[in-house]
């Protein structure tokens, strides 16, 4: 278990996905709450399984023997983990996202109902920036919610993001906003300055 890839955001953990997960996964993926904004991520138990198995792990150990260079490679998805209890508590993950134009990785995440509101969202999405843009090369991150999903915008404006506008993906419409790794580190520089 200590070789899984972590990144620790505080309260929180980000971790590697690992196969024991997919219960928790099925379990956070069937609560109406999520997958009314995640439709594809429903399954069955043993969709989920099988997912997790023979697709999400080997994409994940694919994706960081890629880096720094991950041009190529499709998803990153690791669990919320919360500390103090080991608990599964949601996901956030990066890929590209095909109805965005180029370059068009994006970051997304998801929440058990039992954990919302408490800042937890936030924290796992700014450890996943942080990540990227420190460990990878990548240069501009997406992200997408549906105009409706109040908590899920709040999160990507309070990650610094900016907002570009309004975009339809299968007949809905999201607010669209990028994220530059120059404007990133500009906040990170005034953040810093801020706690002098």
């Amino acid at each position: 278990m200590d070789d899984l890839f972590t990144i620790d955001c505080g309260e929180i953990l980000l971790r590697e996905y690992r196969i024991d997960d997919a219960d928790a996964i099925y379990e956070l993926t069937s609560q109406p709450e999520v997958y009314e904004f995640l439709p594809d991520f429903k399954s069955t138990r043993e969709q989920r399984l099988d997912w997790v198995t023979n697709y999400e792990i080997p994409s994940n150990k694919e994706f960081l023997a890629a880096v720094p260079n991950i041009d190529k490679q499709t998803y990153l998805r690791l669990g919320i983990i919360l500390k103090e209890t080991g608990k599964f508590i949601g996901f956030c993950m990066t890929g590209i996202k095909e109805e965005l134009p180029a370059p068009n990785r994006e970051i997304a995440y998801a929440i058990s109902k039992h954990y919302r509101n408490r800042g937890y969202t936030t924290k796992a999405a700014k450890g996943l920036i942080n990540y990227l843009f420190e460990k990878t090369n990548v240069e501009l991150l997406n992200a997408v919610a549906l105009t409706r999903n109040v908590s899920s915008n709040k999160v990507i404006q309070k990650s610094g993001f900016t907002f570009v506008g309004e975009i339809e993906i299968e007949n809905q419409k999201h607010y669209h906003y990028t994220l530059h790794k120059n404007e990133w580190q500009d906040n990170k520089e005034i953040q810093k300055l801020s706690t002098i």
